[in-house]
């Protein structure tokens, strides 16, 4: 999947186009980006802005995936993006490594958030009534369980590893291992197992 590159920002372009170390394009007329097929179209937020709802939706008619960036990034306009069928959301500016995550889970047909705003919207799923949760989690070890517990409620990796006095990439280990056991992608999913 071919990714485009879309911004007033020249400066914005310039860095986002350091990062993706694999080709990409650079359209500068949004109208040319209407002629993009199959694409990840990465988009800086004020482009859009005006007209998110019918941007997205023309964009989206050649099946092109959308990657939103915005410089300041907020829960209530990643949530309205994402609704109207944005595969991304997340700071214009953030690192490279978040940036080429996104990229990477987007191409991957999944959806991508900032790991800070995945956890606000998983402390807003409310809790179901009693459910069997050692059931769920007897395929794990007793590591993956105490993360388990940790990650459903929403805390970030660095808090968690925080808390267990182990590193942030440990904690990234545990958790594939426990969606690759629970059969799920990530943490959003593993939230809705216990809600």
């Amino acid at each position: 999947m071919q990714v485009v590159l879309h911004s007033d920002d020249i400066n914005l372009l310039s860095y986002w186009e350091s990062v993706c170390s694999e080709k990409v394009a650079i359209i500068d007329d949004f109208s040319e980006l209407l002629e993009i097929r199959n694409s990840l179209i990465v988009l800086n937020y004020s482009i859009i802005e005006l007209k998110i709802q019918e941007s997205i939706k023309l964009l989206k008619e050649n099946q092109n995936s959308i990657l939103v960036l915005h410089r300041v990034p907020d829960i209530t306009t990643g949530k309205r993006l994402l609704s109207l069928g944005a595969n991304g959301y997340g700071n214009a500016l953030m690192k490279p490594h978040f940036l080429l995550s996104a990229v990477d889970a987007i191409q991957e047909g999944l959806v991508w958030l900032h790991p800070e705003f995945t956890s606000l919207l998983i402390c807003e799923i409310p809790q179901r009534q009693e459910k069997d949760v050692s059931t769920l989690i007897s395929p794990l070890s007793q590591r993956e369980k105490e993360l388990v517990f940790l990650l459903k409620d929403g805390d970030t990796y660095k808090t968690i590893a925080d808390k267990l006095l182990i590193t942030p990439r440990t904690v990234k280990a545990h958790a594939a291992s426990i969606y690759k056991k629970l059969q799920i992608k990530d943490r959003l999913a593993l939230a809705l197992l216990f809600r």
